[in-house]
Order: C-alpha cells, then structure tokens, then sequence
C-alpha cells in the first residue's frame, strides 16, 4: 500500500523530482547554503539529512562499507565533486550531532510571483543550538498536590502558595462595590383583627 506517501510531490514527475533534489543537494554541499522557495528547501530537508547519515556511517565504517555508502551518495546526488567534498571533509563536523544538520530561514515573498523563500543552510559544527525548555512546576500544581502523602512537605507549597494569593490579592487595585439599590418598601399592612 502506498498510504502517506504523498509528501513534497513540488508538481513534478519522479524523475524530475529526483534530478532537481540531486541539483539542490549538489548546490547545497559545494556552497554550504542556497537561496530557494520554502516547499523545495522543506523536500531538500531529508534528502540531504540521509546523505549525511551515509557520510557519518562512513567515517567509522570498514573500507568497503565506506565504499559503499559513498556510492549511495552518489547514486541519488549525482555529483562526485560535491560527494567527494561531503565525504572527505565535511563529515568530520557532522559526527557529534545526532541529526538535524540543516537549517531553514523563511524570507518572505518573491516579487515575481509572490513564491515563499526560504534559505537553507548547512549548520556549522560551532552551532549550539536552541537549549533545552525545563519544566516548570506552577504554583497550583504545587497546591493541588493532596496533603496526605506527606504533610510537613505538603504544608509549605501549601503556605507559598496562600502567601502568592495574598500578593496578587494586594497587587491588585480595589473594586468598589456599589451599595445595593434601595428596594421600595411594600405598603404597610393594617393589622389583623382577631
């Protein structure tokens, strides 16, 4: 079954996909980064991220195993020059990075024809990254933890968290209640005679 195979068609044949993909990813190693239209940069993403895993799998692999994973490489990039480049050179920098050896910048619209832009870079070994989020425990998640488990520890998030209320509560401008609105009082009754 061919179910969710239907991903960055770019309105191409295969053939023409698979050369213009080629052509990307040649640009892409022998410049380091190409300016594109952000549908292409996005199929251009995994097509080059896989052949980087074959020249990282090459570095420690066996002679001929290395062999091999050069000739996939240029079996689907079609340039031995940028390959050659990839292999020899480039791959030292990609060898302590897990994946994601590229990058994309959207630019905005093209004049022309009004096409999304996009940059795609290969990411530079220097590169940190984006640091990791940590999670943190909000207050109420800390309030709403039940007392019985342990209470001398329970007792404290408890009081933090009452004295938190009392700040916002004094944060806070006072609202002014308006006095309730003067009821008419009914008419007076004449008393009832036994």
């Amino acid at each position: 079954m061919r179910h969710l195979r239907h991903r960055h068609q770019l309105g191409r044949k295969k053939e023409h996909r698979a050369a213009l993909m080629s052509n990307l990813s040649a640009a892409l190693l022998t410049h380091g980064r190409i300016k594109t239209t952000l549908p292409k940069a996005k199929a251009l993403r995994p097509f080059i991220e896989k052949i980087i895993t074959f020249a990282k799998r090459a570095q420690g692999a066996s002679p001929e195993r290395a062999l091999h994973f050069r000739r996939l490489a240029i079996a689907r990039v079609r340039d031995k020059d940028a390959v050659a480049m990839l292999f020899n050179e480039r791959a030292a920098e990609f060898t302590d990075r897990p994946g994601g050896y590229t990058r994309i910048y959207k630019l905005g619209t093209r004049i022309g024809d009004a096409a999304e832009m996009a940059v795609i870079q290969l990411i530079p070994a220097s590169d940190e990254g984006y640091g990791k989020k940590g999670r943190r425990k909000t207050a109420s998640k800390a309030a709403a933890k039940p007392a019985e488990d342990k209470p001398e520890e329970a007792a404290a998030p408890a009081a933090e968290s009452a004295d938190s209320a009392a700040t916002a509560a004094v944060a806070e401008p006072p609202v002014k209640a308006e006095p309730p609105a003067e009821a008419p009082e009914p008419p007076a009754e004449a008393p009832k005679k036994d």
